[in-house]
């Protein structure tokens, strides 16, 4: 499987069955997609940060709620979760996927705000490969994501959603996330190509470069 960052919280992820593209983000966020091919978008907010499901190529299916869905042999898992720091939907809803394929569990949480509840720590368990948002304003900021990758668990981390020469919204930057995970600032890497056999041992955060 390869995962490439294309920006925001926007990723191409690259398996044998299908290719999926998360969260399609528009040129507002300050990136710009180059209209990347896919069988499968899942959309978390519907804001043209996270919904330009038209910038992908491919006619692809678009999942945009929660639920189960099996497409293209991928297995996909729509949790409902939510915007802002309260757990209620006035803060606006944010859908978190789980995302089956080649043997892995990809968790992608869109702009999650909160720390996950209980049972919404239940559906993403096992998770191989969490991707995060980390730079605050609407969704979790530093600490509050380290305190979610805690509870999920995951072998890998890619942060997400944070301040870049590119990036226009007011985010903070990815090093405050390393602190708060001890992790130490390593040279971003283009994409991701994982296994299962590949998986480290214990939970390592990988920050990968945007592809451009």
């Amino acid at each position: 499987m390869e995962i490439t960052w294309l920006g925001h919280a926007c990723f191409r992820i690259r398996a044998k069955e299908a290719t999926v593209v998360t969260d399609p983000c528009d040129k507002s966020t300050g990136y710009s997609l180059g209209r990347p091919a896919a069988d499968i978008v899942t959309v978390s907010i519907h804001d043209r940060a996270h919904d330009y499901a038209e910038g992908v190529a491919g006619s692809p299916r678009v999942i945009d709620g929660p639920g189960e869905f099996e497409i293209a042999h991928a297995s996909i898992v729509g949790i409902t979760t939510y915007r802002g720091r309260g757990r209620q939907i006035e803060s606006g809803r944010n859908v978190a996927y789980v995302i089956e394929l080649e043997d892995l569990r990809i968790g992608h949480l869109g702009g999650i705000g909160h720390v996950p509840t209980s049972d919404q720590l239940e559906e993403m368990s096992n998770v191989d490969v969490l991707l995060v948002p980390v730079g605050g304003g609407e969704s979790l900021d530093a600490s509050l994501a380290a305190e979610t990758v805690s509870l999920i668990e995951p072998k890998l981390v890619i942060p997400m959603h944070y301040k870049t020469d590119i990036e226009k919204t007011k985010l903070d930057p990815v090093d405050r996330f390393l602190k708060e995970m001890g992790a130490t600032a390593t040279q971003p890497q283009a994409k991701l190509s994982v296994t299962r056999s590949s998986l480290p041992g214990e939970t390592q955060v990988l920050v990968l470069e945007v592809k451009r």
